[in-house]
């Protein structure tokens, strides 16, 4: 098999990946090992690191996600563990959990989550439809247009997280 085949039998099994709305997610707690099986079965095709049990421990303990009840997950934590690993990827855990309170503050979970999600489905959907055209079969082009374009998005979420993080109306709720 060429690379260029690699790429796009990629290219197909991300088109294949559809991550779950908020209302597709479990609707009774898992225990630690079922939710790690569920979130990996959701990052696996997409190439990213499994999560694993030290890794939500530690989640927990820095509090980015909140602490199980009852060594059981629910819906919100399973849907924070979901974000904050595909999030990971260009962003600190800390700054996640930032931006993940910082939204809520304005819009509901469930709903700010599945906006999310819509918007990465609709991206996983357009990976490799872009430049297909001017880049056929070469391979190191397209890894350069990816690159900058990586790049671009990076520095425009890093100054978006800045202007939110300083915004008067994006404040997260405090809990009592």
């Amino acid at each position: 098999m060429s690379d260029y085949q690699s790429f796009e039998k990629w290219i197909k099994r991300v088109h294949d990946v559809k991550l779950p709305h908020w209302d597709e997610l479990p609707k009774f707690d898992l225990y630690m090992d079922q939710m790690i099986a569920l979130v990996n079965g959701y990052l696996t095709p997409l190439g990213l690191e499994p999560v694993t049990p030290s890794m939500v421990n530690n989640y927990v303990k820095h509090n980015i996600i909140v602490a199980p009840v009852k060594k059981k997950y629910q819906v919100m934590q399973i849907a924070d563990i979901l974000l904050v690993m595909l999030l990971k990827q260009n962003f600190s855990t800390e700054d996640i959990r930032i931006g993940i309170d910082r939204i809520t503050a304005t819009d509901f979970p469930k709903q700010a989550f599945d906006k999310y999600i819509d918007l990465i489905n609709a991206k996983l959907q357009q990976i490799g439809t872009e430049h297909m055209i001017a880049f056929t079969d070469n391979l190191t082009d397209r890894l350069m247009e990816v690159t900058a374009n990586g790049i671009v998005n990076q520095l425009e979420s890093n100054q978006l997280v800045k202007i939110i993080e300083s915004s008067k109306e994006h404040q997260p709720t405090k809990l009592k």
